[in-house]
C-alpha cells in the first residue's frame, strides 16, 4: 500500500463547518480524508462520509492517536473509539500524532501497540507525525522501517526540513506535508505568484504541485467549495526545474507550529 498524493485535511474544522467541508470535498472528487482524535471532529467526518454515498472501499481515511492514549492499554481502545465515531471498522492509516512528552510513554511501547492494532485489522497502515530523526530511529528499532508508512510533518516553502526528509527517505519512509501553504503566507509570496502566472494557475496549486513533485503527500484543508475543487487540479500541474529551484531558495527554517511541551528537539 502507498500514501495517496493529495488528500483533504480537517485540522481546526468543527461541527457543521467540517461536515460541509468533507461533503463538498467528496463531491469535488477527494477520496482521502485526514483527521485526528484531538481535532474533535471524527464523528462529524464520519457523518459526512456516511451521507456522501461514496463507498468505503474508495476512501482512504487517516486518524491520529493523541498523547493521552499512547500507553499500551489505552492506544487500541482509543482507536476503536475513533472507528466508532468515524462509522467504519478500520482506517487506512493511523499515526502517532506527537511523541510522548518527556518520553513518559516509551516509543517502543506505543509503536508496539500501534503495530498490534494493525495486526488486529483496525488500521491498514501505521506511521508517525512530528517525529525528528532520533525519534524515527527509535520507531524503526521498535517495529522496523518497512512498517512505518509515513512521517507527517510541517513542511512548506519556508520550512523545507531537508535533513529530516533525507533521513526518512533513506529508510523508505514517505513524507506527508502538513501546513503546506504556510497558513496562506506562501500564497502571497512574489516568487510563487509569478510562477502561478506563468502556468495560469493559482498560487495554492503551485505550492501543492511543488510538494507533490518532491514526492510528498499533501493534505490541504478549505471551507470553500471552489478552493477545494481548485486544489485538486494541482495534481496535473508540472513545474520546471528552474521553478522548483526558485521555490527551494525560499527555505528559511521558519517553523509555524512548535507547541511547548509537545514538540521534540527539531533537527
Amino acid at each position: 500500500m502507498s500514501i495517496p498524493a493529495l488528500g483533504l485535511g480537517t485540522f481546526r474544522l468543527k461541527d457543521q463547518v467540517v461536515i460541509d467541508s468533507v461533503r463538498n470535498g467528496l463531491d469535488a472528487g477527494y477520496r482521502v480524508i485526514d483527521t485526528a482524535q484531538i481535532y474533535g471532529n471524527e464523528a462529524e467526518v464520519g457523518q459526512a462520509i456516511a451521507a456522501s454515498g461514496v463507498s468505503r472501499k474508495d476512501l482512504f481515511i487517516t486518524t491520529k492517536i493523541w498523547i493521552d492514549h499512547l500507553a499500551h492499554d489505552r492506544l487500541i481502545p482509543s482507536l476503536q473509539e475513533s472507528l466508532h465515531k468515524l462509522g467504519t471498522d478500520h482506517v487506512d492509516l493511523t499515526l502517532i500524532h506527537w511523541p510522548s512528552p518527556n518520553n513518559a510513554v516509551p516509543v517502543s511501547e506505543f509503536m508496539g501497540a500501534l503495530a498490534e492494532a494493525k495486526r488486529q485489522g483496525l488500521t491498514r497502515q501505521i506511521g508517525v507525525s512530528n517525529f525528528n530523526i532520533a525519534l524515527l530511529r527509535e520507531a524503526i528499532a521498535a517495529v522496523g522501517a518497512s512498517e512505518i508508512a509515513t512521517n507527517q510533518i510541517e513542511l512548506h516553502p519556508y520550512l523545507q526540513n531537508r535533513k529530516l526528509v533525507e533521513f526518512a527517505q533513506s529508510q523508505g519512509i514517505h513524507i506527508t506535508s502538513y501546513m503546506t501553504l504556510a497558513y496562506g503566507k506562501a500564497l502571497q509570496d512574489p516568487v510563487i505568484v509569478q510562477i502561478a502566472r506563468n502556468h495560469q494557475a493559482t498560487p495554492a496549486q503551485v505550492v501543492l504541485a511543488w510538494a507533490m513533485q518532491l514526492g510528498y503527500a499533501v493534505i490541504p484543508s478549505s471551507t470553500k467549495r471552489e478552493n477545494l475543487a481548485s486544489n485538486l487540479l494541482a495534481v496535473g500541474l508540472t513545474l520546471s526545474e528552474a521553478e522548483m529551484t526558485q521555490i527551494a531558495a525560499l527555505d528559511r527554517n521558519e517553523r509555524l507550529t512548535d507547541p511547548d511541551g509537545l514538540a521534540p528537539a527539531w533537527d
